[in-house]
């Protein structure tokens, strides 16, 4: 599979395409990365240095891989963070040029914008942007709970709730919709939850909740759902082996004591994920 992903990138770290790009060379696929930043390191410090490169510059680049006539040869289009309507635009703009050259390449959008404990941590107009414009464009797009709730204007403190909220995202466009860090009054205490939903039913996945919660790992975790949906067609089986991954990925940088995701000492889970969490069907 040929991905374009249209993300940042960090020197130092794992966020972006410098976290989603290693994990899907692993599994053996092509990737064009097209950077959107290039810092650094990660925001999360705090300081950090480097460009934050021009939309007209992101286009840019795009079009030169569209001037090796190879646009086409795209299965998919990735992208996580976008901090600014006319960056989304753009990506919006290479989605709708890879769909054209190759009508059965998917989008999956990774719609950042904020957490719980933490709220919106992007800028003002940005969430109603990804919630009005760009999801409804997406073929799977990798929410957390929170971003959920907003996406889909509803509460999710049920697993009933949770599948009500998904089915509205679903309305909007988007025929797959993963959500990642669900906690709510049926998930048990130490536990964490991932469900993914689509035309073919719903399923969850519970994974021991670890005290770690590093920057990257949405990045990945969207990168590795769409790697595995597309190349087996089930979301059951890419929800259990984007899981497993994950967890073993965070398992190692636990034991790291580091911040920084450890996707290289991890990579044999990446490559090779155990049949560690099944996924029970919700519906």
């Amino acid at each position: 599979m040929k991905i374009l992903s249209i993300q940042s990138s960090v020197a130092y770290g794992h966020v972006g395409n410098s976290a989603a790009v290693f994990p899907l060379q692993r599994l053996g696929h092509e990737v064009w990365p097209v950077l959107t930043v290039h810092f650094s390191n990660h925001t999360g410090y705090g300081a950090w240095r480097g460009p934050l490169l021009a939309p007209a510059d992101v286009a840019e680049v795009i079009a030169g891989i569209a001037d090796r006539g190879v646009i086409g040869d795209a299965d998919a289009i990735l992208s996580g963070y976008q901090g600014d309507p006319a960056m989304g635009a753009v990506i919006l703009d290479a989605v709708t040029l890879v769909k054209t050259a190759n009508p059965d390449a998917v989008y999956c959008c990774d719609p950042v914008m904020g957490d719980v404990g933490r709220g919106m941590f992007v800028r003002p107009g940005i969430p109603e942007y990804l919630r009005d414009v760009v999801v409804p464009r997406a073929d799977i797009v990798t929410p957390n709970q929170f971003e959920l709730e907003f996406l889909a204007g509803r509460r999710t403190d049920s697993p009933q709730a949770l599948l009500a909220a998904v089915d509205v995202v679903r309305a909007t466009g988007p025929r797959h919709v993963l959500v990642t860090s669900v906690l709510h009054g049926g998930v048990p205490a130490g536990q964490l939850e991932v469900v993914a939903v689509s035309d073919e039913g719903a399923w969850v996945v519970t994974t021991p909740l670890l005290p770690i919660s590093p920057n990257g790992g949405g990045d990945v975790t969207a990168a590795l759902y769409l790697a595995h949906l597309r190349s087996t067609g089930s979301p059951a089986t890419a929800l259990e082996r984007t899981t497993a991954s994950i967890f073993a990925v965070l398992e190692a940088t636990l034991a790291a004591g580091t911040r920084e995701l450890q996707l290289v000492a991890a990579q044999a889970a990446i490559a090779d994920p155990p049949a560690r969490f099944p996924a029970r069907r919700l519906r």
